[in-house]
């Protein structure tokens, strides 16, 4: 039920008791309006809405915040120091709320370090089991576990420092034309103008012959002039310069001035261009494992731990299951060892592969994870650690999932339901919706036109809330006419983009056409193939050892991948900027008179450098609080308030409003308040077009999903203009949105289409799919059971077909019977 401020709550029960529910009062968290709202517990609860309702405000930033912030208010205060906390919800009062645990949508701080076997703690279980039940050489010392560890200084390769990847350079590098004298410039590694002059010199004092061609240098003499670690020191007399006095000079080998580059310089261009120098590969003296010979030396069923990391997951299962089934022996052996670790491994992997991460192994790095399949981890590994009471808040778990991989997920929420906790879903995948107890309808808009709790109870009961954006999707009867390909017409291509012979990962020699002036969509299960083909076709024209032979490039004049990448990685980038409507902006305020009469220009309104920006925060609005037995935190700037500028910068307005108040407009208000300045007209529409109205302008880079990333990049390139004849390559552009917002989305790529471009999409929602003119499924699993293409051609065709897991989904989204 929602007991809200608005008159038009809708109520699920009157009257009823406090027992059983979280009660949620005044809350005013981002666009929150004071609402009120009782939302049960031990049930599965999704919180739904358009992008930018409130609905995780509500979920997120005030529930979980508020369970967040008690748990830190029993940790003593020394300890706080040590723990990064979140911000205190703005709310009066949260009752009947146990702990909670929160899995968002996030990627996380990328390391090569972190995997798929370190997310999950199974790893730790692995090395157990090689340390304690492994065949060691004869007359070889055991290990202990961290031994098996490439994180660990026992474990950790000598050479690649664990990372399996050493980064070398290479006589052909460093002289990549051995016909050239020294100096002439063989070495191109070397530093050029002075420096490399210097070097040169000290070679001469040293006795070597620059003028020779390099290639008739003696290896021994090429070898340490690229690779020695000595630094002589001579007293050098600089060759045909009479004017200059004799030095001292340090000599420095090639390799040693590209490492030193690499490690020291501040230069991104200099960095950039040692990189040219260096090869990376796998580390010859571990093959890529990152393990000393010690560790590699031990096998379990014959196979090494670097081994065991690299078999998918289905794999994996199948050899522990032999580990299980064999004679146990007697207690304390190292048989019995190995059947009770396998048997708890194979019950943790189990998990996994009912969440359909069968085809991902122990050793997939995590920052080749998308979101989705991180959430998956992390809900495995609550799963397995059998709390009771507890709230679990996810973020769009089914996010990135195909249909047939969300059936299991919901299954794996119902048992954590099961075992006597609670689970809130923010949501948009309206069949996972239908599956809840319970429903929280956010809105009924964005941003200011949101905030309010439109209806709490259950799923049924929304019909009566002709108020609710979600209604007419959640609940098809509402809808005039509920087949998603309604109203359809197919394009049919004037020519097509071949691809023969593809390979690469789990692709192996797959043939694909796509046809030109469509819309394309790329479906299967989740490790397919479907990201690998869409990095296929944008790179297909430079690397031709993916594909065996490509054609129909010649009519495309530009490849456009937006991904959901970040636009920026500080607050200083913001949509505004990524967007280039703020240089409009800043130019605008600097043609106003009183920015004339006061000499300002344009740099003057920007925050990033001196002259305009608050000289306290450098521009950011907040400063670093330190407290003595409390966590450092970050407050306002004391001198511009959180406005970013300076007093005289903010003295200057357009339309009655300075530059620090634009920034804080949403893109919504803005077209009402910036209409004069056609350039930032059009990067608001288009913006709104996608669906992202509510952002505000000054919205920083790192407070943005993917989606909404990926959108602003979209809507970056649709305000170009002069489109045409332009391959458009999205992952997933309707992850993390609202049913109604992806009906906005498909508008605008069926208008690049329509403008004489073609679109291809990786997609897994079904009525976006049921929408494109043209799909290529694969499948038929993920992984190495992947990499086929099961089904091409129209929505229907590939509907009406039996082969893979797509057809069923796509029939049923059609409506076809």
């Amino acid at each position: 039920m929602a007991i809200s401020l608005n008159s038009s709550a809708h109520h699920a029960t009157e009257n009823r008791g406090p027992e059983g529910f979280v009660q949620v009062r005044g809350a005013r968290e981002n666009n929150l309006k004071n609402i009120d709202v009782d939302v049960p517990r031990d049930a599965i609860v999704a919180f739904t809405g358009i992008s930018g309702s409130g609905k995780s405000s509500l979920a997120f930033g005030t529930i979980f915040a508020e369970a967040h912030r008690r748990y830190f208010e029993s940790v003593a205060p020394y300890a706080r120091r040590l723990i990064q906390q979140s911000n205190n919800p703005q709310v009066e009062s949260i009752t009947g709320l146990p702990p909670a645990v929160a899995m968002a949508q996030r990627r996380g701080t990328p390391s090569t370090r972190s995997s798929v076997g370190t997310v999950t703690t199974l790893s730790n279980s692995l090395r157990m089991l090689f340390s304690r039940a492994g065949s060691y050489p004869a007359g070889a010392e055991i290990l202990y576990s961290d031994s098996f560890s490439p994180n660990t200084v026992a474990g950790a390769c000598p050479v690649c420092h664990g990372l399996g990847t050493a980064h070398t350079v290479t006589e052909e590098l460093l002289v990549p034309n051995p016909k050239l004298t020294i100096r002439e410039g063989a070495v191109a590694a070397w530093p050029g103008a002075w420096q490399g002059k210097n070097l040169r010199d000290i070679l001469t004092e040293l006795g070597y012959d620059v003028d020779l061609p390099w290639h008739k240098i003696p290896r021994k003499d090429r070898d340490w002039i690229l690779f020695t670690e000595e630094q002589p020191v001579v007293e050098v007399t600089p060759q045909r310069d009479r004017v200059a006095k004799p030095y001292k000079g340090r000599y420095w080998s090639a390799r040693s001035h590209v490492l030193h580059t690499l490690a020291d310089s501040k230069s991104a261009p200099m960095r950039e261009r040692a990189l040219n120098f260096m090869h990376s590969g796998p580390c010859e003296v571990c093959s890529g494992s990152g393990l000393t010979a010690a560790a590699l030396a031990v096998t379990v069923e014959g196979r090494t731990i670097a081994t065991m990391n690299e078999l998918p997951l289905t794999d994996l299962a199948e050899v522990l299951r032999i580990l299980t089934t064999a004679d146990a022996g007697a207690p304390g052996s190292r048989e019995a060892v190995a059947t009770a670790i396998s048997q708890e491994l194979l019950q943790r992997i189990s998990i996994l592969l009912d969440l359909g991460l069968g085809y991902l192994s122990l050793g997939r790095s995590t920052p080749t994870l998308s979101p989705g399949e991180m959430q998956r981890l992390r809900i495995a590994t609550q799963l397995r650690s059998g709390l009771f009471g507890v709230i679990y808040v996810l973020d769009e778990p089914s996010a990135g999932l195909h249909p047939a991989d969300a059936e299991p997920l919901l299954a794996v929420l119902e048992q954590l339901k099961a075992s006597g906790n609670t689970v809130f879903i923010v949501e948009h995948n309206m069949d996972m919706v239908r599956q809840a107890d319970w429903i929280v309808d956010v809105g009924p808009a964005a941003g200011e036109n949101g905030g309010r709790v439109l209806y709490s109870g259950p799923i049924a009961g929304l019909a009566d809330v002709e108020e609710s954006v979600t209604r007419p999707f959640l609940l098809k009867s509402t809808t005039p006419d509920a087949s998603p390909a309604a109203g359809v017409t197919r394009r049919t291509a004037d020519a097509w983009l071949e691809f023969h012979g593809i390979t690469k990962n789990n692709l192996q020699n797959e043939d694909v056409s796509i046809p030109r002036g469509t819309l394309t969509a790329v479906t299967g299960v989740s490790g397919s193939g479907k990201s690998t083909l869409l990095d296929v076709i944008h790179t297909a024209a430079d690397t031709p050892n993916m594909v065996h032979t490509s054609s129909g490039f010649a009519a495309v004049d530009r490849v456009v991948q937006v991904d959901q990448r970040p636009i920026g990685r500080t607050p200083r980038s913001n949509l505004a900027t990524y967007t280039g409507l703020f240089d409009a902006v800043r130019r605008a305020f600097a043609a106003t008179e009183d920015a004339k009469a006061r000499g300002f220009g344009a740099g003057r309104f920007s925050f990033n450098v001196a002259g305009g920006r608050c000289e306290v925060c450098l521009g950011e609005g907040f400063v670093a609080v330190e407290l003595l037995f409390l966590p450092g935190s970050y407050g306002p700037c004391p001198q511009c308030h959180g406005s970013r500028f300076n007093a005289e910068t903010l003295e200057v307005s357009y339309n009655g409003r300075n530059i620090a108040q634009v920034l804080e407009l949403s893109v919504d208000a803005a077209v009402q308040a910036l209409p004069e300045i056609p350039a930032v007209l059009r990067s608001l529409n288009t913006l709104r077009d996608v669906g992202l109205g509510y952002l505000r302008l000054g919205q920083p880079a790192t407070e943005l999903s993917g989606g909404e990333a990926q959108r602003i990049k979209l809507a970056t390139e649709l305000q170009r203009l002069g489109r045409g004849h332009t391959l458009y390559l999205l992952d997933e552009p309707s992850t993390g949105l609202h049913p109604a917002d992806v009906q906005l989305l498909l508008q605008q790529l069926n208008g690049l289409v329509d403008a004489g471009n073609t679109v291809v999409v990786v997609e897994h929602d079904m009525d976006v799919v049921a929408k494109a003119d043209w799909v290529v499924d694969l499948g038929p699993a993920g992984g190495a059971a992947g990499g086929h293409v099961m089904a091409a051609g129209t929505p229907e065709a590939v509907a009406a077909g039996d082969k893979g897991r797509t057809s069923g989904y796509l029939r049923a989204a059609l409506a076809m019977r």
